[in-house]
């Protein structure tokens, strides 16, 4: 399909293309599982290094970091692991990893990179790091260098692999944020958000709230058919170590509090706790558009929302036949108890253009675990 405008974020087979002409390459080749609507999963290297803290390179570049003879005198990294055989991060330390991918942006092309939803399900916090940055998931256009993954296991010990996939990015070009006023307008001719249980009915465009972005509410009612409807789950405090190969294979109360509904249909959030909620909405994102979640302005300073937030062209629409898709939210409150509502503000989505539609659409040809969740957990864990 030709392209639509001259500002959009890149469709699948414009990633193909950027990988066929060397802007995105590897030394082991690019395997077609990783190219994804409208973003390009992006894989471990063969080593991780243990840090003693998080850094930005603003003044030089990584390599010099940690090429260094003896790590005992390195102010940064404490030591070195092999990942081609498997090795196990442990909750509560800093990793950095050197990934397969590097890029050589053009000048007219940036970036910007997200965990994949597994990992922000398991509580996995990732950014990616480059050369000469002020900023983490940024990457300026241009950019040509290679990328690194900033790993740090918040609730669970993991299990990775040189090859896995934890992070994404995504390919921007210009402007492509859709405005306030184009989101009403979309949502007129084919509907962004529905009711979720029990109608599934399109939300009237005066029910629509906007402000740089489409705001979605929490929901701590569940389903209503069900006696005692669970309504989130709480992240054990000691549990073993999840394999990240292992899909359907652990039990979920093994290392997850399932959260009922309350009588006053509240939560009170705990510091420094692991939650995973789900929206009151369920969302649609076109095929001519993806979506990136962001925080709630006035939570910022009380607690994360979201550890990953792209919404590749097709979630929760496919061909245009669902009604929507509920978000499931990855929640760690910070510094003090945080007391929420059923039906309250919590987060918001920001829409982009696509450059053109994506040849392949999430929840059709590709692989698309979570286009039929409702309140779901990582694909790891069996209920």
């Amino acid at each position: 399909m030709s392209t639509r405008t001259t500002q959009g974020i890149l469709p699948y087979q414009q990633i193909k293309q950027l990988i066929a002409s060397g802007a995105i390459h590897a030394d082991v080749p690019i395997e077609d599982r990783q190219i994804q609507p409208a973003s390009l999963d992006l894989r471990l290297g063969r080593k991780a290094y243990r840090l003693i803290s998080s850094f930005l390179p603003e003044l030089s570049e990584i390599t010099s970091r940690l090429n260094v003879l003896d790590f005992y005198q390195s102010d940064l990294v404490m030591y070195e692991m092999d990942l081609t055989e498997g090795a196990i991060l442990e909750k509560g330390h800093v990793y950095l990893v050197p990934l397969l991918e590097r890029v050589a942006l053009p000048k007219t092309l940036r970036a910007r990179t997200n965990p994949k939803s597994t990992t922000g399900r398991l509580d996995v916090f990732t950014r990616v790091v480059t050369d000469l940055n002020t900023g983490f998931d940024e990457i300026r256009a241009g950019y040509a260098g290679p990328l690194y993954l900033e790993i740090v296991p918040r609730s669970f010990a993991i299990k990775v692999k040189t090859g896995y996939s934890l992070n994404q990015i995504r390919f921007v070009r210009g402007d492509a944020t859709v405005s306030d006023r184009s989101l009403h307008t979309l949502h007129k001719r084919t509907p962004l958000l529905y009711h979720n249980l029990p109608t599934k009915h399109a939300l009237g465009t005066r029910d629509l709230r906007t402000d740089r972005g489409l705001f979605l509410r929490i929901d701590l009612k569940g389903d209503d058919r069900s006696g005692s409807p669970i309504i989130g789950y709480r992240a054990k405090k000691n549990s073993h170590v999840i394999d990240l190969s292992k899909v359907g294979h652990y039990a979920a109360l093994d290392f997850w509090e399932p959260l009922y509904r309350h009588r006053q249909d509240s939560l009170l959030l705990e510091p420094e706790e692991f939650y995973i909620l789900a929206s009151k909405e369920r969302i649609r994102v076109p095929a001519g558009y993806a979506a990136e979640m962001v925080a709630f302005e006035a939570a910022c300073g009380e607690l994360r929302t979201h550890y990953a937030g792209f919404f590749d062209p097709g979630f929760g629409y496919g061909r245009g036949d669902l009604h929507g898709t509920q978000v499931v939210l990855e929640v760690r409150p910070h510094d003090v108890p945080f007391l929420i509502h059923d039906g309250q503000t919590f987060f918001k989505v920001v829409y982009d253009r696509m450059l053109a539609h994506p040849s392949q659409l999430y929840g059709t040809a590709l692989g698309s675990s979570y286009q039929r969740q409702g309140l779901t957990l990582s694909k790891h864990f069996k209920i």
